[in-house]
């Protein structure tokens, strides 16, 4: 048997330019609508969380370290989404489909070992 270490033989279907800007301006659309909403009810809750904090008494201090481990891990996701975006893996969201369907044919055919 002979082995074909091309993975990618079938040409894979580009997105014109035009259909890039529509999903582009879709989901900045969707941001715009879903992050100010989001944003508003963190904002609401944290602003909250300090008001009960500084109230007379221990009613809140309770709270203190789940709210900073809660800070700490949103930050974290947070950079990396921006570690991804930045890296490009937000390009092409098909391409690795397509990849495995190329490589699952290819493997019934017995060409990738």
């Amino acid at each position: 048997m002979s082995t074909n270490n091309n993975l990618s033989a079938t040409p894979q279907p580009t997105r014109s330019p035009k259909s890039r800007r529509n999903a582009m301006l879709i989901t900045i659309f969707f941001a715009a609508i879903v992050l100010p909403i989001s944003m508003y009810g963190f904002v609401s809750k944290f602003r909250e969380l300090i008001h009960t904090f500084q109230s007379e008494g221990t009613e809140g201090a309770f709270a203190v370290t789940p709210m900073v481990n809660y800070l700490c891990s949103s930050m974290g996701f947070f950079f990396m989404l921006m570690w991804a975006v930045y890296n490009g893996m937000f390009r092409d969201i098909e391409a690795p489909k397509d990849t495995m369907l190329d490589q699952e044919r290819q493997l019934d055919r017995g060409m990738l070992r």
